[in-house]
């Protein structure tokens, strides 16, 4: 396998449109607190209660395993992209990212895309992990996440 070829496999994305305003859905992503409801993959337990607004900020969210994760804003433009790098707390980040981008499609409908990033990836422990997670776990928190918005209206 090349190493373009790798790289394309250590990206994993997911999309569909959601029946619901654009906002709606946006401010459920950013307010971190509300992750853990629509989590496909069942490892969020509870998260800071913090409203993202800006690359640089800092948000902890705490596992189902009880450990806690530092996830460091590295992309943001309200209302259309958050993207974050997890970490374990006061470490270095080991090259993993999670992006959700919102694509308005009119008033009351949207596109969302949700992807994982691991072509930064460095920690070996971390690689098996990053292999299980494919574009319909990814969907699955889409799903969730539409299910919420939709009820909102």
């Amino acid at each position: 396998m090349s190493i373009s070829d790798d790289s394309a496999a250590r990206v994993v994305t997911a999309s569909r449109e959601i029946a619901a305003p654009a906002a709606t859905v946006f401010e459920l992503i950013a307010d971190v607190a509300q992750q853990p409801r629509w989590d496909g993959n069942d490892n969020l337990a509870e998260a800071t209660p913090t409203r993202v607004r800006a690359v640089g900020e800092v948000f902890s969210m705490t596992l189902t395993t009880g450990q806690v994760r530092q996830n460091h804003v590295v992309e943001f433009e309200e209302g259309r992209r958050i993207a974050w790098q997890p970490s374990e707390v006061d470490q270095p980040r080991p090259g993993h990212l999670w992006r959700w981008e919102i694509e308005p499609l009119g008033p009351s409908r949207c596109r969302v895309t949700h992807t994982y990033d691991w072509t930064q990836l460095t920690d070996e422990a971390r690689m098996v992990r990053a292999r299980t997670t494919t574009s319909d776990r990814l969907a699955g928190s889409i799903s969730r996440l539409a299910a919420i918005a939709e009820e909102l209206g």
